[in-house]
Parts: structure tokens; sequence; C-alpha cells
């Protein structure tokens, strides 16, 4: 594989080909091709590869039953370094170059709000992006997206509820990262804090795929919130953490989902005990859902000993959903047959975890979840928030 710079092309095709005769070479099935712009290097590369994997699962199993109306499904991944310019281009080549059917598993808001529009204008679906930015929810403006996950306001709503309930906390700071997604989040809290008559008690950024967040860290120790959330991802919100406990400055901070569980919590181990994060996915050990029973089989079929992860299961999700699409849309769909066939499906029961679209209904899933980390560095569910 050759890589230049952003653009590093992986080019994976998921499913076993028919065996082939030393004589007369078998015909492949046909097949359905998906692209997948997303972060596969750099800081938020985790999140990308998790996406990627938990897709390639769930084109893996569909194939090994036979494929959806006895087509394969195909997936092309192209990395774009979770910045803008990267995600246009690779959204471009994907739908020119290799005429992919829909884009799936886009990560970030950024990069979506940047690439979404080329899909849009080439009529081409742009399902289950990983991210609850509410632009991307505005239904009648975004008629080619299909999203699976809970939106960023709902998941500030769920956070500033148990911090308000549970905790009685007042007074709730926020850093962001400073782009479209950090103000996402950022619009998100303070719509959950004007409903309860609060105001921010301090807020604080930092730049996107960097870690420099001590300034910030200081400018929120000065407002001396009882609890700062974090609208970032995985490396600058460790960074943080760990900055805030040498200096035993200790609020309540909670993440959002997109932040990248797994690995905060290997980032923080021990450290992270009491840090809470919202999750847009059940929990990915919970094999009492029987779709998250399926996901773990189809995990350990692909990449054996991998462990399971609320991203990856986000990738598996919007596999299914795919899937889902196609069965429904039938034999030998048109891009806009898929949509529509989803937008008027009856609620999908993926395994217990439902989906329900509507004519201007493009976000399948309102579900958040709550984890927390625990004092051996290790993630696990909650109901409700406690003090550590």
């Amino acid at each position: 594989m050759q890589c230049f710079a952003w653009s590093c092309l992986a080019v994976v095709a998921v499913g076993a080909a028919a065996a082939a005769s030393e004589t007369t070479p078998a015909a492949d099935p046909p097949e359905v091709k998906f692209g997948q712009s997303a972060a596969l290097t750099g800081p938020a590369q985790e999140l990308g590869l998790g996406m990627q994997l938990g897709l390639r699962a769930a084109f893996a199993e569909v194939n090994a039953n036979g494929g959806v109306h006895g087509r394969r499904l195909s997936l092309m991944s192209l990395d774009d370094v979770y910045e803008p310019e990267a995600a246009v281009a690779n959204t471009r080549k994907l739908i020119e170059e290799h005429d992919v059917f829909g884009l799936v598993a886009a990560v970030g808001t950024p990069t979506s709000r940047a690439a979404q529009p080329v899909a849009s204008e080439a009529g081409v679906p742009y399902i289950a992006p990983f991210t609850g930015a509410e632009f991307l929810r505005q239904a009648d403006e975004r008629a080619n997206v299909v999203n699976v996950r809970a939106s960023y306001f709902q998941e500030t709503a769920e956070i500033v509820e148990r911090l308000t309930r549970d905790l009685g906390i007042d007074r709730i700071g926020i850093l962001y990262q400073d782009d479209s997604y950090g103000r996402a989040g950022l619009a998100g809290v303070r719509r959950a804090l004007d409903a309860r008559n609060l105001r921010l008690a301090g807020e604080a950024h930092y730049p996107r795929n960097t870690e420099i967040v001590k300034v910030a860290l200081l400018d929120l120790r000065r407002f001396d919130p009882q609890a700062v959330i974090i609208i970032g991802a995985y490396k600058p919100s460790a960074t943080l953490i760990r900055w805030a406990r040498r200096l035993e400055w200790n609020p309540v901070f909670v993440n959002i989902s997109f932040v990248g569980t797994s690995t905060l919590a290997e980032e923080l181990g021990p450290r992270g005990e009491g840090v809470y994060i919202t999750q847009v996915v059940p929990f990915p050990d919970d094999t009492r859902v029987p779709v998250v029973a399926q996901y773990q089989k189809a995990l350990a079929a692909l990449s054996p000993g991998t462990e399971p992860g609320f991203v990856s299961l986000e990738g598996y999700l919007a596999g299914r959903v795919v899937a889902e699409g196609l069965r429904l849309a039938g034999p030998g769909a048109t891009r806009e047959e898929f949509l529509q066939a989803l937008r008027h499906a009856p609620a999908i029961d993926l395994g217990g975890f439902e989906l329900r679209y509507g004519e201007r209904d493009n976000q399948g899933s309102d579900r958040v979840f709550l984890t927390v980390i625990d004092a051996n560095g290790t993630v696990q569910p909650a109901t409700r928030m406690s003090r550590p």
C-alpha cells in the first residue's frame, strides 16, 4: 500500500470469493460497493479504524449468508486524517472514480459538514456518519443522510440531567474542540442549561488534531466548575484529565460518545476513575442484547482476539443498516429507492436495538446510555451518576 500524506488508500473487499478452477475461473458474485472516508491515521485514527472494523465484520457476516438479494457487500476506505479538505477529495474520488453506491461511516462533524454536500449533489446516500451534529438531522435539507445514532443535543441533555439530578451540580464548565464538532456540543450544553435556567460556569477550547489543552485547563480551573463536559477526541481529553489529576483538581469529568471510550480508558488507566461517558449504542459486552451477541460473533470471525468496543459496535450497526436498506429496497435497487425504503420502513429491530425513520426523520435511534470508568481503568455501564 502506498500513502500520500493524508490520502492513504485502503481497499477492503469483504467476503470470500468463489474458488476458481485452474482452467475456468468462476465468476465472482455481483457486489454493491460502499465507500468510507475516515481518520485511519493521526490523532483520531482509533475512531476511523473502529468504524471500519465494525463495518467489515457486518459485511462479512452478510456475505457469508449469501449477501443481499444475491449481491455481496464490499467496502473501500480512504484516510482523511480527520481533516475536511481531505474528506472532500476522498468523497469525490469514491463517487467519481469508484462509483460507490453510498458513503458510510464517515467520522466527524467538520469532515461531514464538508463532504456531505458533495455526496448530496451526486445523489449518493450518506449513511451512518459517526457524529451527532444537528445539521445532519435536518431531514428536509439533508435528504441523502441516514443517521443511526442519537444526536449530540440528546447526549448533552442527558449529561446535564444526570449532573443536576443525580449529583445536585449547578456549576458546569465545558472544554470543546474549536471547530463545528465542538461548537455543536457547546450548543447542546447551552440548550440543556437554558432549559434549567442555568448558565455555563466557564468555557475553554483547543485546536482540532492537537493536545494543546494546558491553557484551557488553567482557564477552566479559574472558573472553578463542579463538573466539566468535554466535547473532544480521546487524546486531548485524556491529556486534560491527567493534568487535572496532577494539579489535584477533580471536578466531575464527562465526555460524549465521539471521544472513543475504549481508547480514552486505556489512555487514563486508574486515573480515569469517575470519568463518565455517554454512549449511543448498547454496552459492547452485554450479550443479553441479541445484536451485541451477533456483533461479537461477527467480530470474532473477522478478527479473532479483538476486544469488543463501542466504536466498532457502532460500525457494525451501520453495516447492518446498509444491508437492511438494500433488503427492503429489493433486487437491483437504485440509490433513491434505497433511501425511500428506509424512510418508509416500519420499525427496524436489529436485535434489541430499534430504529425508526420517517419522511421528516432521518435519525433511527434516540437512545443514550451512560458509562463510567472504574478504579481499575475499566469502563462499566451506569444507571446514574455518583461520587467516586
